[in-house]
């Protein structure tokens, strides 16, 4: 028996899911996944309508989003926006203080 592969982008169909998968991804604090995660939330959307809005080619924002791409942080705040979200920042608590 042959299962099927796991795609998350396959079950990222509301804004609440998308915003907790990222949520999630930036607690890890991996750069990598961050891009993976928004390369997920990409599939799940129209790719080809993101990359227009974003003013790159569909293979230059698959390569961007990939573990190989290192996207200016312009890009990543393009693709961030026309993905309908922003990003926000909160202060670290340290347990040293």
């Amino acid at each position: 028996m042959k299962l099927k592969e796991y795609d998350i982008a396959e079950h990222l169909n509301s804004e609440e899911e998308i915003q907790m998968y990222l949520n999630e991804i930036l607690e890890d604090g991996d750069p990598a996944l961050v891009l993976a995660a928004l390369g997920d939330i990409a599939r799940a959307r129209n790719i080809s309508q993101l990359a227009k809005e974003v003013g790159m080619s569909r293979e230059g924002l698959y390569k961007a989003l990939s573990g190989q791409g290192n996207p200016a942080f312009t890009t990543i705040i393009k693709i961030v926006n026309s993905l309908g979200l922003k990003l926000q920042f909160k202060s670290i608590k340290s347990s040293n203080l």
